[in-house]
C-alpha cells in the first residue's frame, strides 16, 4: 500500500512528522510525505467561517498520483453539506482523504500533554478516513477506530487500530 500525506499550508510540521510515524505503525508500511498543498480561496465559506471538505478533497484529487492513496491534514475547520463541521472526510472512488486538527483540539490539548493527545486523535481519524478508502464503513463496535465520531469522546474511547471484524475486510 503507498499513502502520500500532504499537508495543507497551515499544518505544523512536527505534528506531520509524527502523524506519520503513527501510521506507518498502524499500516506497516513506509508513508510519503509530499510537498504542502494550498487552501483554495473558493473552498471558503464566509458565512460559516469554514472550508467545505468537499473543495479541499477536489483539490487534492489533482495531485494524487496513481500509485498512492491521498491523505490531506488542514488545521482549518472543515464541514460538509448537512453537517455543522466533520473530523474529516473520504473519497473512496477517488482515493483521497482529509483530516483536520481543528476541532481535534480542546481545552486539554494545551496541558503539558496536550500535544500526546492531539496527535492520538489526529491519528485516530487519519486511520479511520484511510479505512474508508480501503473500502471500510463505520463500525459498531466502540472500540474500533472505523466507529463514527461524532464528538471529542467518541473519538477519545476509540482505539487506533481496526477491530477482527474490520481488518479482514480491508482492501489492500
Amino acid at each position: 500500500m503507498n499513502v502520500d500525506l500532504v499537508p495543507f499550508a497551515d499544518i505544523d510540521l512536527g505534528i506531520l512528522r509524527k502523524l506519520k510515524d503513527g501510521l506507518e505503525d498502524v499500516f506497516g508500511c513506509p508513508i510519503k510525505s509530499i510537498d504542502p498543498a494550498s487552501l483554495p480561496d473558493h473552498a471558503f465559506d464566509r458565512s460559516r467561517n469554514q472550508y467545505l471538505s468537499d473543495a479541499l478533497l477536489d483539490n487534492l484529487r489533482k495531485q494524487k498520483r496513481k500509485s498512492a492513496y491521498l491523505l490531506g491534514v488542514t488545521g482549518v475547520d472543515i464541514y460538509t453539506h448537512g453537517l455543522n463541521f466533520v473530523f474529516g472526510q473520504a473519497d473512496h472512488d477517488g482515493g483521497v482523504a482529509l483530516i483536520s486538527l481543528n476541532r481535534l483540539r480542546d481545552e486539554r490539548c494545551a496541558l503539558p500533554d496536550g500535544e500526546q493527545l492531539l496527535l492520538e486523535r489526529s491519528l485516530k481519524e487519519a486511520v479511520h478516513e484511510l479505512g474508508h478508502i480501503l473500502g471500510l464503513g463505520h463500525c459498531d463496535n466502540t472500540g474500533c477506530v472505523m466507529h463514527f465520531s461524532n464528538s471529542l469522546s467518541d473519538t477519545d474511547i476509540k482505539g487506533r487500530h481496526f477491530c477482527s471484524r474490520c481488518r479482514p475486510k480491508l482492501i489492500e
